[in-house]
C-alpha cells in the first residue's frame, strides 16, 4: 500500500503535466473480472489467437493497452508467462504510416527499419514501457452466454522495454481512458460508449467485474448521476466538484478567491481515476478539510512516519476508528464516501487521511470509489454512481 500510495503521488505529477499539453459490432455485453491488488485493480482480458489470458491495471487514466512480450531487452519480473506474438495468428505490426500510429502522437512513436511502428509510454512514477504498435484480437466474456467475444484488429502495445513500480501479478496496462487508442473509444460502436466497474474493498479476497455495453447501463433508484465534462487532454473524464461536506459543515471548491457562488467553480475541475489510489484536493479546500476533520475527531494525533498524509491518528485498542461522514459533491450528485476508504490503516496501529493536498490536478482516486458501482454513459456525458457491496455479484 504504501507503494501505492508514493505512486499516486509521482502520478498525479505526471497526470497534472499531460493535462497541460494540451469492431464489429457485438450482439452482446461483455465483462471481465477486476482483482484488487496493492492499490491497483487488475483486469483479467485474452489476447491472441489462441487467446492467451493476462492480468493488467485498469487504468481510466491513460489510453494504450499493452502487455509485456517476447523478445525483452528489459521487462520487470511476472509471474505468467510473457505473451509471444510468434504464436498468435492474428498479430500484426502497425506500420509507420498507418493511421493508428499516427493516432499516439508526436513523441509516442517513431520508425524502426522494417517501418514497423514504435511506441513509447511513460507514468508518474516514472514507470514506462516501450515496444511494437501492433493489432491482435481481444477477447473478453459475454455477460448473457459467457461465452468468449473476440474483437479482432484492436490496437495494443507489445512491450519489449518496460520496467517500473508494476506488481508481478499483472502483465501490463489495459487503457480505459478516452483517447483514440483507448480500448473504449476503438469499440465505441460496439459498447455504445458505455462501461461500468465495481471496486472492492483493498483487502478483499473476492473479484469483482467491469462490463461493457447496454449491460453496463447504471440507473434506476439510489443512483447519483453527474456530468461529464470535455477538455484537453481527451485521455481523462473531467467531473466538476462543487465541494465536500464533513458531517453538517459544508465546504466549497472555490476556483476564484474570496467568492462563494456556484458561478466561481471551474467546470470540469477534477478527473476520475481507476489508476491512482489517493484523492488530491486544491490546497485551499484540502486545508479546510482537514481542520474541520481534526475539530471533528477526538483521536489520538500521531505523524505519519513516512511523512506523506498530513492527518494521522493512533487506532484504538479495539480496533475501531470513528470518523464523520464525508460527502463529495459534484454537480447534480451527492457522494457519500466509505469510512473504511477516508481513513486507512497505512501501518499497524496507525490510520491516515487517505486525502492529499495538490498545487494543480486534482484527482478523485480509486479508494474512494470503493463500493460503488460507477456508471460512464459516453454518449450522454454523464458518470453515475450507485453506493453497492461490490463483492456481491452485482
Amino acid at each position: 500500500m504504501r507503494s501505492s500510495f508514493r505512486r499516486s503521488i509521482s502520478r498525479q505529477s505526471f497526470l497534472r503535466s499531460a493535462s497541460l499539453k494540451s469492431a464489429s459490432k457485438s450482439p452482446d455485453s461483455f465483462e471481465a473480472t477486476l482483482t484488487p491488488i496493492g492499490g491497483e485493480y487488475l483486469i483479467k482480458v485474452s489476447i491472441g489467437t489462441p487467446p492467451i489470458e493476462i492480468l493488467a491495471i485498469a487504468d481510466t487514466g491513460s489510453d494504450l493497452t499493452w502487455t509485456q512480450c517476447v523478445p525483452c531487452t528489459q521487462c520487470y519480473k511476472q509471474k505468467a508467462p510473457l505473451f509471444d506474438p510468434t504464436k498468435s495468428t492474428t498479430y500484426r505490426s502497425v506500420s509507420c504510416t498507418s493511421q493508428q500510429c499516427q493516432s499516439l502522437g508526436a513523441g509516442s512513436s517513431s520508425c524502426d527499419r522494417s517501418n514497423d511502428c514504435l511506441y513509447q509510454v511513460s507514468y508518474g512514477d516514472n514507470s514506462y514501457s516501450n515496444g511494437i504498435l501492433a493489432v491482435e484480437t481481444l477477447s473478453f466474456n459475454s455477460a448473457t452466454t459467457h461465452e468468449s467475444v473476440a474483437f479482432p484488429k484492436v490496437v495494443f502495445g507489445c512491450g519489449h522495454n518496460n520496467d517500473g513500480t508494476f506488481n508481478e501479478t499483472g502483465s501490463g496496462i489495459v487503457g480505459l481512458g478516452g483517447g483514440s487508442v483507448s480500448i473504449v473509444k476503438q469499440l465505441e460502436t460496439t459498447i455504445g460508449g458505455k462501461f461500468s466497474y465495481c471496486l472492492t474493498t483493498l483487502d478483499s479476497k473476492v473479484s469483482s467485474k467491469i462490463s461493457f455495453g447496454p449491460n453496463a447501463t447504471v440507473a434506476g433508484p439510489g443512483v447519483a448521476s453527474t456530468p461529464l465534462v470535455r477538455k484537453s487532454p481527451d485521455t481523462f473524464y473531467y467531473l466538476t466538484l462543487e465541494g465536500v461536506s464533513v458531517g453538517n459543515e459544508a465546504l466549497a471548491y472555490n476556483s476564484i478567491p474570496n467568492s462563494n457562488s456556484k458561478a466561481s467553480i471551474e467546470e470540469g475541475n477534477i478527473i476520475i481515476d481507476s489508476g491512482t489510489t489517493l484523492t488530491f484536493l486544491p490546497r485551499s479546500l484540502y486545508n479546510e478539510l482537514e481542520s474541520t476533520l481534526k475539530k471533528s475527531i477526538s483521536g489520538n494525533p500521531v505523524s505519519d512516519p513516512e511523512g506523506l498524509f498530513g492527518l494521522c491518528y493512533k487506532l484504538p485498542s479495539n480496533g475501531e476508528f470513528n470518523a464523520p461522514p464525508i460527502i463529495a459533491h459534484f454537480t447534480g450528485a451527492d457522494v457519500e464516501l466509505t469510512q473504511e476508504s477516508t481513513f486507512l490503516e497505512v501501518e499497524k496501529g496507525v490510520v491516515c487521511f487517505t486525502f492529499v493536498p495538490s498545487e494543480d490536478l486534482a484527482i478523485f482516486g480509486n479508494l474512494h470509489q470503493m463500493n460503488f458501482l460507477i456508471g460512464y454513459d459516453l454518449e450522454n456525458e454523464k458518470v453515475n454512481f450507485l453506493p453497492t457491496d461490490c463483492s456481491k455479484p452485482q
